[in-house]
């Protein structure tokens, strides 16, 4: 019968466990020394040997026959509790026996000396998963344990441990393996198997594992289908689209085609590639490039890319895109299961991402407003270029092309004879036939009605003034009414991180000040019910600082102001300079 490859090649000594010397080295000198404790506690993440450690533990102290620490492995003790013969060894899952009558039997059971070996062991797998009832029931046996008892609990949700339990147990806490190690493990596997295993397919075999040995062998043993495995190999029989392939994705997302960059998904969709392996991998990527325009030379880019090409790309987007971006495939990657189409869902957030202007989050609109620093883009250059666009309709565009039609605009009026525009304007009256072809209808205007002129100039400035104002408004609050006193007492309540972290977020909190009153509204009922219960005092506290005298506060569920009026302008006043042409 075919045995799977993460369990053939299971370790079966402390040597043997890859990536965790700092706990095996430990307890196997409590093995030799003696100095074993009743009960011990094995944290960390999917397959990284928690459940392999807790089973060598076992066989190590019940072995007949040890070796440095180490269990023989062909003694009766240790050939039985591996065969499962030997009962006193004894291995729970906690997510199918959580209940409290489990835990009892098990407690009115440990109290009997074992039959065969020296130790009675009990491993319960994912502890956390034990109700509160039996958790408590578990806790009498872990302060006052019999001497011929072990308990081994292994989990990959510490926080969900009591710190009951805990604080009588030994805890170890399992490393996330590294790239390395995963890939040397997976060569002496394929070597063993007689596998011949390409470079490229190793590392991107390791690279999926996430930091989990037993997914990099599972993986490994789904592509083992034929002698030779190359990066190919890999990608088909995993469904996934390839770095060069996400690489390409990424250019057209950079130069904002959304045409294009929804042809490319339905080339990946229809070859078979995996939507969620998809929008996974194009955020790494989008992590990579934002690493990359940090710190290029800082070691923390994952992937293997050509580094000219990669650098290039990552000058194409703006730090706050970038950040858009993953912000966009956070959310995609975490609504993608309740998604009745996985490829809508991945078409929508590649729109989203070629084009900020279908997005009301925050982050789009730092992304937005990134792009107008990032050209130049000033109060005195929408100035001029709205006061161009009143002299001529339609002119309103990049300030490259303004200036452009402005000089081209001058062309005509300079080639009349050479002469000055004062001088054609004097011709204009001595010689009306003539001049009258040449000289346009807005010339004779500005000469006889400048106040007129001046006076609708006047007006565009003081429009754009207001609009600047509601851009920098909508830039320093976030969403939230733009008024100074909340700063400032966000300010004061940075000493208390938590409830700091309750009121700034803009979307869901708003305040605003009536006479001696400060009313904040929340939209979210929890935070609604925590701030009044629990922080109302310091909240208070912080704004009689700011308003340096009494103030009552009084905390209210809902009544969140719409800000589509606001963003409505900043969309108009975008929109008029063209800015989703500009990259």
């Amino acid at each position: 019968m075919y045995q799977a490859l993460y369990r053939k090649y299971r370790p079966r000594r402390f040597g043997d466990v890859a990536g965790q010397e700092h706990i095996t080295e430990t307890l196997r000198r409590q093995i030799v020394g003696g100095r074993l404790s009743h009960a011990y506690l094995f944290v960390g993440t999917r397959g990284t040997g928690k459940t392999t450690c807790a089973k060598i533990l076992s066989r190590a102290v019940n072995c007949i026959n040890p070796e440095d620490g180490e269990p023989c492995n062909t003694c009766t003790a240790c050939v039985g509790i591996e065969d499962g013969s030997i009962l006193d060894v004894l291995e729970l899952d906690a997510a199918s026996n959580n209940s409290v009558d489990n835990v009892r039997a098990l407690r009115d059971e440990a109290i009997y000396s074992p039959a065969t070996v020296k130790k009675r062991v009990y491993i319960i797998d994912e502890v956390h998963m034990l109700s509160l009832s039996a958790f408590n029931a578990l806790l009498k046996i872990l302060e006052e344990p019999p001497e011929h008892i072990l308990f081994i609990l292994a989990t990959t949700e510490l926080h969900k441990v009591p710190a009951t339990i805990q604080g009588r147990c030994q805890k170890f806490s399992f490393k996330r393996l590294s790239l390395p190690v995963l890939t040397d493990r997976l060569n002496l596997i394929a070597s063993s198997e007689g596998l011949t295993l390409s470079a490229e397919a190793v590392s991107k075999l390791a690279a999926l594992a996430d930091g989990s040995m037993r997914d990099g062998v599972s993986l490994l043993d789904q592509c083992a289908t034929d002698d030779n495995i190359d990066l190919a190999r890999v990608l088909n029989t995993l469904g996934l689209a390839g770095q060069q392939e996400v690489l390409r994705l990424t250019e057209i997302i950079a130069s904002r085609d959304t045409v294009s960059v929804l042809k490319s998904l339905d080339e990946l969709y229809n070859d078979g590639r995996d939507m969620p392996s998809l929008l996974n991998e194009l955020a790494a990527i989008i992590r990579d490039l934002l690493v990359c325009k940090i710190s290029p030379d800082s070691g923390l880019i994952n992937a293997a890319y050509d580094p000219e090409v990669f650098i290039a790309l990552s000058g194409k987007m703006t730090s706050e895109r970038l950040f858009y971006c993953l912000d966009v495939l956070k959310t995609a990657i975490s609504g993608l299961t309740r998604s009745g189409s996985s490829k809508l869902a991945v078409e929508m957030s590649l729109i989203r991402m070629c084009d900020e202007r279908l997005s009301d989050e925050a982050s789009a609109l730092l992304s937005r407003i990134s792009r107008l620093e990032r050209y130049g883009v000033g109060t005195s250059d929408l100035t001029a270029s709205v006061s161009n666009a009143v002299e001529k309709p339609g002119a309103i565009g990049k300030p490259e092309s303004v200036a452009a039609e402005a000089e081209v605009a001058e062309k005509p009026v300079a080639a009349v004879d050479e002469k000055p525009v004062a001088e054609v304007a004097e011709d204009k009256v001595e010689e009306p036939d003539a001049v009258a072809e040449v000289v346009e209808a807005p010339e004779a205007e500005v000469v006889e009605e400048p106040e007129a002129v001046a006076a609708t100039v006047n007006v565009s400035d003081d429009a754009i003034a207001e609009a600047t104002e509601k851009v920098a408004d909508m830039a320093d609050s976030n969403g939230t009414e733009p008024v100074d006193f909340w700063a400032d007492i966000l300010e004061l309540l940075k000493s208390e991180p938590h409830v700091h972290a309750l009121l700034s977020n803009g979307s869901k909190v708003q305040a605003r000040h009536e006479e001696n009153a400060l009313i904040v509204n929340m939209a979210d009922f929890f935070d609604f019910n925590l701030v009044q219960s629990e922080f109302s005092g310091l909240l208070k506290e912080a704004a009689e600082k700011v308003f340096k005298r009494n103030i009552v506060v009084r905390v209210e569920e809902g009544g969140i102001v719409p800000v589509e009026d606001k963003r409505s302008k900043l969309d108009d006043l975008m929109s008029a300079f063209d800015i989703a042409n500009v990259d």
